[in-house]
């Protein structure tokens, strides 16, 4: 008696065909065949002898297409990883340890430049509005948040232009670098 096994490569051509009708990819249609064979190699013992192998092998394919089909409706297609990235979200200790960093540091720093960097950045004051709020000249306002936002910096081992990922509004906008006439 001849083992069925050896049947398999009679079809693999009209399997394929099927395979390709059914993705219209050829690609898809190769790894569906692909799938379609180690099922049927490793489940030959299902197999009754005498009956139709082309029959079992197309049955096998075909819910093998259609079990991969549900799958794949139940997937988002996120090949570049936007998708993902949406979703993701870090991890909220890090906020809370660089808002802690933050604070020590802006402690360090003089009256007079927290309290530029307080009305600029985070007020929201142009620089003018600030210099007039603490009866000093424009220059002196700019120079105390470019010194003060320097000073943080360094005493948070940062390079001035290094982005600092704070999510306290606030606090965010005395960091930032903003452009005021």
């Amino acid at each position: 008696m001849t083992d069925p096994r050896d049947e398999l490569v009679e079809h693999l051509g009209a399997m394929r065909a099927f395979a390709i009708s059914l993705t219209r990819n050829t690609a898809t249609a190769d790894d569906l065949v692909q799938d379609t064979l180690v099922k049927a190699w490793t489940n030959f013992d299902k197999f009754e002898q005498g009956s139709n192998m082309r029959a079992w092998l197309f049955t096998i394919l075909r819910n093998t297409y259609y079990s991969l089909r549900r799958k794949r409706r139940r997937e988002v297609e996120d090949a570049d990883g936007v998708m993902a990235e949406s979703l993701s979200q870090k991890p909220d200790h890090d906020g809370r340890l660089n808002m802690r960093d933050f604070n020590v540091a802006f402690e360090q720093l003089n009256d007079e430049q927290r309290e530029a960097l307080i009305l600029v950045g985070a007020g929201g004051f142009s620089y003018e509005e600030a210099a007039e709020t603490c009866g000093v000249k424009v220059g002196t306002i700019k120079s105390r948040v470019n010194r003060g936002r320097a000073r943080l910096a360094e005493l948070m081992n940062m390079d001035e232009d290094e982005p600092i990922e704070i999510t306290d509004v606030v606090t965010a906008g005395i960091v930032a670098q903003q452009s005021h006439a």
